[in-house]
């Protein structure tokens, strides 16, 4: 676990993440642009992220949605906007995404 990690383990949703030297990073609820990468040839992509945002953010979240193609198509896009209530949050979010086969790479 990270300096990061352990200073914010924890923390409610009120609380501002910080980084290891204490500074704000970032204050919850806000909005959070997910760029998530998968290989261009996948055809549901957005369905596959979406449902796996979907169990973390609740039914009634709103997503914003941009898509990009690399200039060759081998690799999409997405950037998923939504609303993050917490850092525990986004931290499942990761690691569903880090889960997936389809996912690349996610920021």
């Amino acid at each position: 676990m990270t300096e990061e990690h352990k200073q914010n383990a924890g923390s409610d949703a009120s609380e501002p993440l910080r980084d290891a030297q204490g500074r704000e990073v970032m204050q919850f609820p806000c909005r959070f642009p997910l760029k998530t990468f998968g290989r261009g040839d996948h055809e549901d992509f957005e369905q596959v992220i979406i449902d796996l945002l979907r169990p973390h953010c609740g039914e009634d979240c709103r997503f914003e949605i941009s898509r990009n193609r690399s200039s060759g198509g081998k690799f999409q896009s997405l950037t998923v906007t939504f609303e993050a209530s917490s850092r525990e949050q986004l931290d499942a979010i990761y690691r569903a995404l880090s889960d997936c086969e389809h996912v690349v790479m996610s920021l």
